[in-house]
């Protein structure tokens, strides 16, 4: 939920933009079939990107889920962003090769294509960039570029990248395929969106009282545009010191932003996250220490907005955020 807006974190850049003009074009088209409506809400029409290569999204999927990239053969993407399961594991911090744990939650790996960067501390502007982090973490795949390219020029991968890129693999091909994939897995198609379409039955009456809530007391601040989120940066606590609060030890992942810029005002401040998923991806927060989507909403209502949200007003917040997912999620065999 909303970390408060701080236009000092607006970093959408200008490749963002260009990478986003195809879909704005179908945003366009949605829009226009309920123009007073769609220019109001906080919340847009998610719309699939444009212009993907339907081969090189196959080849990128193969990749994802082939445990090859693993520097032991153990762990692939899909290991920890399964996506019959929202694009993530469902724990606090996910395991790589030998067991190994991770410092932070695992974001879904849905709608990243709408993200204003990767990872929770914004440290990959793209999704290309983004490969490199798991698949040469220790603790996550283990593995390096030389290892990885060396296996894939022997595996039943090769044949596929020179049929579509005319060369053998490479660190750039590996990234670009696998972004291709990642760009393909957008959401599209809730029950929420239909209902910005002009819908109006698409939406209970509690689920229409839950997103009424959620502007009200400010979520949509943060929360906004077409993935309800991960388009700003903000600092976690505000109203309170959250961390203090939550009790043990300030850790590096704690740190947030602060480990790429190394500002002081970028200490415990995050790339605030998509809602889109928010009810098929539990636990939350950067380190997974809170289980429930109730808990979180209150947590947030306290150290983000200053506000004590009443149980039966969060119980109609999580109503509207469940109407957010598409029935079925895109990525399947």
């Amino acid at each position: 939920m909303g970390y408060r807006q701080n236009r000092g974190y607006r970093q959408i850049r200008g490749t963002h933009r260009l990478r986003r003009l195809g879909a704005a074009v179908v945003l366009a088209v949605a829009a226009a079939a309920n123009p007073a409506q769609a220019q109001q809400e906080p919340i847009r029409p998610l719309a699939a990107m444009a212009r993907l290569d339907p081969a090189e999204i196959m080849l990128g999927r193969a990749l994802f889920h082939d445990a090859l990239l693993s520097r032991d053969g153990s762990v692939s993407c899909a290991t920890c962003h399964p996506l019959d399961r929202g694009g993530s594991d469902n724990v606090a911090v996910s395991a790589g090769i030998g067991g190994a744990k991770g410092s932070v939650n695992t974001p879904t790996v849905f709608n990243a294509a709408y993200n204003i960067a990767q990872f929770w501390d914004g440290r990959s502007i793209t999704l290309e960039q983004q490969v490199d982090g798991p698949l040469q973490n220790p603790v996550e795949m283990g593995s390096s570029w030389p290892e990885t390219i060396a296996r894939l020029r022997r595996s039943d991968h090769a044949p596929r990248f020179r049929a579509i890129y005319g060369a053998d693999p490479s660190p750039e091909l590996v990234r670009r395929a696998l972004a291709v994939f990642e760009r393909s897995l957008v959401a599209t198609g809730s029950r929420f969106d239909r209902w910005l379409g002009g819908e109006a039955a698409a939406l209970t009456a509690d689920e229409k009282k839950g997103y009424a809530l959620f502007k009200s007391y400010g979520c949509a601040s943060c929360h906004q545009g077409a993935n309800v989120g991960g388009n700003l940066f903000q600092k976690l606590g505000f109203f309170g010191n959250w961390f203090k609060d939550r009790g043990g030890p300030v850790t590096n992942a704690d740190l947030g932003r602060f480990n790429v810029t190394g500002r002081e005002a970028d200490r415990h401040v995050f790339k605030v996250p998509s809602l889109r998923l928010a009810v098929l991806t539990p636990p939350y927060f950067h380190d997974g220490s809170v289980a429930s989507l109730d808990e979180a909403i209150r947590i947030m209502g306290r150290y983000q907005l200053g506000r004590d949200i009443p149980d039966a007003d969060i119980a109609l917040i999580v109503k509207f955020l469940g109407t957010l997912p598409p029935d079925t999620l895109p990525g399947g065999s």
